[in-house]
C-alpha cells in the first residue's frame, strides 16, 4: 500500500484513512505536521486544521457540513461532530461549464439480442409479470414449472416478478405501477413475457394492455385467471408457445453506442468516493464518448452536490428539469416532515460518511464529466442518449428497478459494506475496498479497492470495460448466478 491516507483535493481541510490509524501517529502534509488525536477508522476522515465552532469542512473540494464544536488539529471528524448545511429549498443560478469529452471512439462492439423494433437486448429471458399482487403465486408458479420443464435450456432466465401493488392504489402510486410494468414488457433483456392479470383489480388488464403501444404480440401475451376454468394450464400453454420462439434467439454483433448503463451506489464507505464511484465516473465518461448512454439516479444523494450537475447541463431547459428534479424531491421530504440533510443509514455512518453532502459529492462522481443530456421523470423511458439523470429515490431496490424500468441493461452498483440483491437486469456489484471483495466473493463482481493499492484508476477502467462487455456479452453477474431478481415500486400515497 503506497500511503496511509489521501487528501482527495488541495483545497480539502480534512484527509481519508486509508488504513486504520493509531492515536499519536504522525504525518507530514503540505509541509504540516498533523499528529493524530485519536484512533482514525479506514475510510473516516481526520482534521488537518483546528476548525472554530460552525467552520465548514472541506472534502472533494466542497463543504459537507461544518461542525458542531470547536476541532482540533488531529481530530476524528465524524457524524457526532460534523452537521449537515443542508436545509429547505433553495434558488438556483445556470452557470453552464464546457463537459466536452476528449475520448475517442474506439469501435467496440458486445454481443447482443436485436429485437424486432430495432432495441437491443443483452439478456434473453422468458418474464412472468402480474398486473396485481393478488396473482403471485401463480405467477412465481408457473415461473417454477417452466424451468422444471424445459431446464431454461436456450433462454438466459425464466423469472416471474411479483410485488405487492396494481390494486387498492390513488393517482400517482396508481400510475408509477402501471409505468414500472410497462417498461417491465418492454424491457428488450426479455425475450418473451407473459402477463398475468386477476380481473378484478385497479390496473385493469385490457386498460393496461392498451397503455402498452406498440408492443410485439408474438412476444407479449396475457393470461386473465378469472376468464379461465385452469389458469395453470392456460398460462403453461401460452409459456411454452413464448419459449419456443424466445429459445431460436441468437446473440450478434451490437455497437456499444447502444448499451444503456444506470449507476447506484449503496453502503457506501469512506473509500467510495475515491475507487469505485470516480471509477464509474470514467467509465460513464467513456460509454458516452462511445455513443452509449448511463443514467444516474438517487436524487436525495444529490443533495449537496446538485449545483455540480446542474452546470454540466447541455441547455438551459435541462438545468430547469434539473431544479426540478432536485425540489420536487426536497418538497416530497418537506410534505412528509423529514428533514431534507437525513440520509446517510447506520452502514454509512460506520463505513466513514458523515453528512448526506458527504455521501453526495462521492455518490455523484459515478457519472463522470460529461454533459448532462436527458432529465426523467420516475417510470419513463429513456428517450436521448448520453448522460440523464432519473427522479428515484435513494432505496437500493427501488432505485435499482428504476433504472432497470427506464431501459438500462444493467445497473453498476458500487459498494463499501456489500449487498447480494438484485433487480430484473444484471446488478453488479463494485466493491469499494479489497477487503470486501476478499470476504464477500460470491457478492462482489469488480473490486476496484486496487485503486488506492497499487494499480492506476486508468488500468482499473481498462479491465472494467472488458467486464463490461463481458457481462453485456452474456458472462453472468452474481445476482444472476444465485437467482436473486426483485422489483420495488415507489409508493407515495394512500393504500385503500
Amino acid at each position: 500500500m503506497k500511503t496511509k491516507y489521501l487528501k482527495i483535493n488541495p483545497a480539502d481541510n480534512v484527509a481519508v484513512a486509508i488504513t486504520t490509524l493509531q492515536k499519536g501517529e504522525k504525518f507530514d502534509i503540505d509541509g504540516h505536521e498533523i499528529t493524530l488525536n485519536e484512533d482514525i477508522p479506514a475510510g473516516h476522515k481526520f482534521a488537518l486544521q483546528d476548525f472554530a465552532k460552525g467552520e465548514n469542512v472541506i472534502k472533494y473540494g466542497y463543504p459537507i457540513g461544518h461542525t458542531r464544536q470547536a476541532q482540533k488539529q488531529g481530530d476524528w471528524i465524524n457524524e457526532h461532530n460534523l452537521q449537515t448545511n443542508l436545509a429547505g429549498l433553495l434558488e438556483y443560478t445556470y452557470n453552464p461549464v464546457n463537459a466536452e469529452l476528449n475520448i475517442p471512439n474506439r469501435n467496440l462492439t458486445f454481443k447482443g439480442y436485436r429485437r424486432k423494433n430495432g432495441d437491443v437486448g443483452v439478456r434473453n429471458e422468458v418474464w412472468i409479470i402480474p398486473t396485481v399482487g393478488c396473482v403471485n403465486g401463480i405467477a412465481t408458479q408457473l415461473a417454477n414449472s417452466l424451468r422444471q420443464e424445459t431446464g431454461g435450456i436456450g433462454v438466459d432466465a425464466i423469472m416471474a416478478y411479483p410485488h405487492n401493488y396494481g390494486c387498492s392504489q390513488l393517482g400517482e402510486d396508481h400510475e408509477n405501477t402501471k409505468k414500472i410494468l410497462r417498461d417491465m414488457v418492454l424491457h428488450p433483456n426479455a425475450g418473451a413475457v407473459l402477463v398475468v392479470g386477476l380481473g378484478c383489480e385497479n390496473n385493469q388488464p385490457d386498460v393496461f394492455q392498451e397503455f402498452l403501444g406498440e408492443y410485439d404480440q408474438e412476444r407479449v401475451k396475457f393470461l386473465v385467471v378469472q376468464k379461465v376454468h385452469d389458469e395453470y394450464e392456460e398460462g403453461m400453454k401460452i409459456l411454452r408457445e413464448l419459449y419456443a420462439k424466445a429459445s431460436q434467439d441468437q446473440r450478434e454483433d451490437v455497437p456499444l453506442s447502444e448499451l444503456r448503463v444506470g449507476l447506484k451506489c449503496g453502503g457506501s464507505d469512506g473509500f467510495s468516493g475515491i475507487t469505485a464511484n470516480p471509477l464509474l465516473g470514467m467509465f460513464s465518461d467513456f460509454l458516452v464518448a462511445q455513443g452509449g448512454t448511463t443514467v444516474l439516479t438517487e436524487v436525495p444523494e444529490m443533495f449537496g452536490a446538485e449545483t455540480i450537475l446542474m452546470n454540466r447541463c447541455h441547455n438551459k431547459q435541462l438545468f430547469e428539469e434539473t431544479v426540478k428534479l432536485i425540489n420536487d424531491f426536497k418538497e416530497y421530504f418537506l410534505s412528509h416532515g423529514e428533514p431534507v440533510g437525513e440520509n446517510p443509514s447506520p452502514g454509512n455512518k460506520a463505513g466513514g460518511i458523515s453528512t448526506l453532502e458527504d455521501k453526495a459529492l462521492g455518490c455523484t462522481q459515478k457519472c463522470g464529466k460529461s454533459y448532462v443530456e436527458g432529465v426523467l421523470p420516475y417510470g419513463e423511458r429513456l428517450k436521448v442518449k448520453g448522460l440523464n439523470l432519473l427522479s428515484a429515490p435513494g432505496n437500493d431496490l427501488v432505485a435499482a428497478t428504476a433504472l432497470a424500468s427506464a431501459g438500462c441493461h444493467m445497473v453498476l452498483f458500487t459498494t463499501g459494506r456489500g449487498t447480494p440483491f438484485g433487480t430484473y437486469v444484471p446488478t453488479m456489484k463494485i466493491s469499494t475496498n479489497s477487503a470486501l471483495a476478499a470476504n464477500k466473493p460470491t457478492w462482489i463482481d469488480f473490486n476496484a479497492g486496487v485503486i488506492v493499492e497499487d494499480e492506476p484508476m486508468e488500468k482499473t477502467c481498462e479491465r472494467f470495460i472488458d467486464y463490461i462487455i463481458r457481462v453485456a456479452s452474456g458472462e453472468f453477474v452474481n445476482n444472476e448466478k444465485k437467482g436473486y431478481k426483485e422489483i420495488a415500486i415507489f409508493k407515495t400515497g394512500v393504500t385503500l
